[in-house]
């Protein structure tokens, strides 16, 4: 007798138990005619669950709701099942990306979209927020990836089927190629995944989104019976209540409050800078470095050197390339108020990885310290200019001179 999975064709929490059912050789089925919003609503169903959420499973012991819980139970229909590895170690690995995929990646795709369809109120401040916690989160992932074909072990998992059917959602409706191409190893996994067999057949074909959605209008205040009554006595009462929405909208304006947008102004113009570090390609020192000290304000803006705390750690090259990609990616809140160049050194591991950073007033901005957690894993030591050998460094680290300090580089990574 086949399970029953309460959920519409296109529900992706239920494709997990679906495409595990797939690889468990159980058979689930769909219920027949599904309407959400209709089915799910009635006595019958509010039974089963009881704040009427899809999907809900019925089996022969009785029902069970969320959807990892469902994938996990088909799972365990069959005895000793791959999907939950072969040891207790990569059974405790999986679980751990399962809860991963669920709170960093899914919860963050969802923080995202849902607003921008009118699902929920859109504050750019909050989406800002969840972009950067999911490339939080996929950078976590790409770094995993780089060295593993699978999330666990050598064969699809539980881990791998709710990684994927989480991505699904960002795939084809907000994360574009030009957010996507950031994390190389993701790409590959995701698109090998979808392409399985077994995960194909529950899936069909996905498509990568070439857009991401603009927000819905605002949705115009729900009417209710009292509100009718309202509008006999006083029909001008809904233009009074208009103004409402504007609130919404005006939310975002303290994010301007930045501190450093109440310093002093600089005579120093960072992107004045930056377009000289990038349009120059020819006598680097005597044009972008002289310019760059001309037009530096020790008054507005402070220089740091940064040096990874943990070198004897970075044993693979691309695992450390990586590893400062994400670190700049992480920076993008700091970029009206930053440029930095980073440096991967040395021709054999262990690679050191050194840095330069600028940034506007006199200390490391708070709001970064706060929100990048990299900023921990360095320890930071202000330029002192007074100090013609630190000087030179500077110029050296902007300017990507090698050998430097008696080694190879192995890349460079600059922030603008």
């Amino acid at each position: 007798m086949a399970l029953v999975l309460h959920a519409g064709n296109t529900n992706k929490n239920a494709f997990k138990a679906l495409i595990a059912a797939e690889y468990s050789g159980v058979k689930v089925e769909l219920a027949k005619d599904f309407e959400m919003g209709v089915s799910n609503q009635t006595h019958e169903f509010l039974k089963i669950n009881p704040i009427g959420k899809v999907p809900v499973l019925e089996t022969p012991d009785g029902p069970i709701f969320e959807s990892n819980a469902i994938a996990r139970y088909v799972t365990r229909l069959k005895a000793d099942n791959p999907l939950y590895g072969s040891s207790l170690i990569q059974y405790g690995h999986i679980e751990q990306w399962i809860d991963f995929a669920s709170l960093e990646i899914d919860v963050n795709i969802l923080r995202w979209f849902v607003p921008r369809i009118g699902f929920a109120v859109y504050l750019p401040p909050a989406e800002e927020a969840a972009i950067s916690a999911l490339k939080r989160a996929l950078e976590a992932v790409n770094t995993h990836l780089a060295c593993n074909t699978y999330l666990v072990g050598d064969s699809v998992t539980l881990a791998d089927i709710v990684m994927t059917c989480n991505l699904v959602l960002g795939y084809s409706r907000v994360m574009t190629k030009s957010f996507t191409s950031e994390f190389p190893h993701v790409e590959r996994y995701f698109w090998t995944m979808v392409n399985q067999p077994n995960f194909k057949k529950v899936l069909g074909e996905i498509k990568q989104t070439e857009s991401i959605p603009p927000v819905a209008k605002k949705p115009s205040q729900p009417t209710k019976p009292k509100a009718k009554e309202e509008s006999k006595k006083e029909p001008a009462k809904p233009k009074e209540e208009a103004p409402a929405p504007a609130k919404e909208e005006e939310a975002p304006k303290p994010k301007a409050k930045n501190p450093l947008d109440l310093l002093p102004p600089s005579k120093m113009i960072l992107d004045e800078w930056k377009r000289l570090y990038s349009n120059t390609k020819t006598n680097f020192r005597e044009v972008a470095i002289k310019g760059f000290w001309d037009m530096y304000d020790p008054e507005g803006y402070s220089l740091w050197f940064c040096d990874y705390k943990y070198n004897e750690e970075n044993t693979v090259s691309f695992v450390t390339m990586n590893k400062v990609g994400g670190f700049l990616q992480r920076m993008d809140l700091a970029r009206k108020y930053a440029f930095g160049k980073m440096l991967v050194i040395g021709s054999e591991p262990p690679f050191k990885v050194k840095g330069l950073w600028l940034f506007r007033g006199q200390e490391i901005p708070q709001f970064v310290l706060d929100e990048c957690y990299d900023m921990e894993l360095y320890e930071w030591t202000k330029v002192d200019l007074s100090d013609e050998a630190q000087k030179e460094r500077v110029s050296q680290m902007i300017e990507d001179y090698e050998p430097f300090e008696g080694e190879a580089l192995l890349d460079a990574k600059c922030f603008k």
